[in-house]
């Protein structure tokens, strides 16, 4: 086992028995859930099934006035025929830990089964004053939009893994000091798998009723600068961001890559909520954007350079709850180059107070080379238990 694994998990197993007994003091919190998945890539042809049993466990200890702990895990157990017909990439994929400390522990696996447990946070934070600093696995979430986030240069997440509400952290160090009520200045140094860096600060600062934020530094082998904002116009919520890149080591023989994406949302009295946002990437294509092996797009890892490889992206959403147990949500994402799309509808059941039951499907339509083409179906049953 890697000495950073033994190490953390110790660390973590620590803090849970010396929070046992201090219950005042801890915030325990988690849940446990069974999701079956549907692959069908052609109606005609064999469908794919894969099942998953998922655990998820949340501390929070208050060591004192001025210090915190915080740590999560995920323990989970694949199984099916989606594993085995790619096997072992998918398997590969699922328990590959991108930070420093190597925190995923792969218990037992085999060509249709993997189980593994995944430490996701795991650090310490002192705040005092207008002083905050964070130090360990962590989540820096720079990013304002809801789908596309090209200001969220630490941990970017990926869309199309919706399973994963709490999204993945990363090994660093993050300095906060807040200025005034609504601005403040935000330092942060990551250090990834490749033991290669990103390191950036950002301001952030209000005017006109709109919070803004400006950003610059270095994620990984490119220099990056960036800026967003968020407000609202007549009710509705607008905002946006972009984030220019440029390679350090060949900076006056690149032309550098400009991802920007602006959104905005409305809910209106009787609850409906639609919500819109457009992405462009300079580097994407204009010509099919299809991947070489598009049946792992919902778990391929992403850096805000790669949301797409597309150079423009339409996503529409549109929510209301049919009755105050049952929610439905329909959203889509449009490649308007080569007329590709992903369709998202799901209905959401609250059986009780902390039981909840989600169908959905991801639907991929589009010809063969384009960016969604190829990819088929997948449908969802999920139930949720929250303790």
């Amino acid at each position: 086992m890697h000495t950073w694994r033994i190490i953390s998990i110790t660390f973590f197993l620590f803090f849970v028995l010396l929070a046992s007994g201090q219950e005042r003091k801890i915030d325990f919190s988690g849940h446990i859930q069974n999701l079956n998945t549907v692959w069908i890539q052609d109606v005609e042809s064999q469908w794919y099934t894969m099942g998953s049993v998922y655990n998820r466990l949340n501390l929070k200890y208050y060591i004192d006035n001025n210090w915190t702990f915080s740590g999560s895990a995920r323990n989970v157990f694949n199984f099916g025929q989606l594993l085995y017909l790619s096997h072992p990439v998918y398997a590969d994929l699922l328990t590959n830990d991108n930070g420093f400390m190597d925190l995923n522990w792969r218990i037992a696996s085999d060509s249709s089964y993997v189980l593994y447990s995944d430490i996701d946070r795991a650090n310490l934070q002192f705040t005092k004053g207008k002083m905050d600093v964070r130090v360990g696995r962590q989540r820096i979430n720079w990013g304002i939009n809801m789908v596309w986030n090209p200001n969220d240069i630490f941990n970017t997440f990926n869309f199309y893994d919706f399973d994963y509400v709490e999204r993945p952290g990363c090994d660093a160090i993050r300095m906060q000091y807040y200025t005034g009520i609504s601005s403040s200045i935000e330092m942060a140094f990551k250090l990834d798998s490749d033991q290669k860096i990103t390191a950036a600060a950002m301001y952030k600062f209000n005017r006109w009723n709109y919070d803004f934020q400006l950003m610059g530094g270095l994620m990984t082998g490119d220099i990056v600068l960036g800026g967003g904002w968020s407000g609202n116009i007549g009710g509705a919520g607008f905002s946006g961001e972009g984030s220019y890149f440029r390679d350090k080591n060949n900076f006056a023989d690149t032309t550098g890559i400009f991802v920007f994406s602006a959104s905005a949302n409305y809910t209106f009295k009787n609850s409906l909520f639609v919500h819109g946002s457009f992405l462009l990437n300079s580097n994407g294509t204009t010509d099919k954007a299809g991947y070489d092996d598009n049946s792992l797009i919902v778990v391929r890892k992403l850096s805000p350079k790669t949301f797409t490889q597309a150079r423009y992206s339409l996503f529409g959403q549109v929510s209301y709850p049919l009755s105050p147990l049952i929610s439905g949500d329909l959203s889509a994402i449009f490649n308007p180059n080569d007329n590709s799309a992903f369709v998202g509808p799901n209905v959401s059941f609250s059986l009780s107070d902390n039981i909840s039951l989600l169908l959905m499907s991801q639907i991929f339509i589009g010809e063969k080379g384009s960016e969604f083409g190829g990819m088929g179906s997948l449908y969802y049953m999920r139930l949720k238990w929250s303790f």
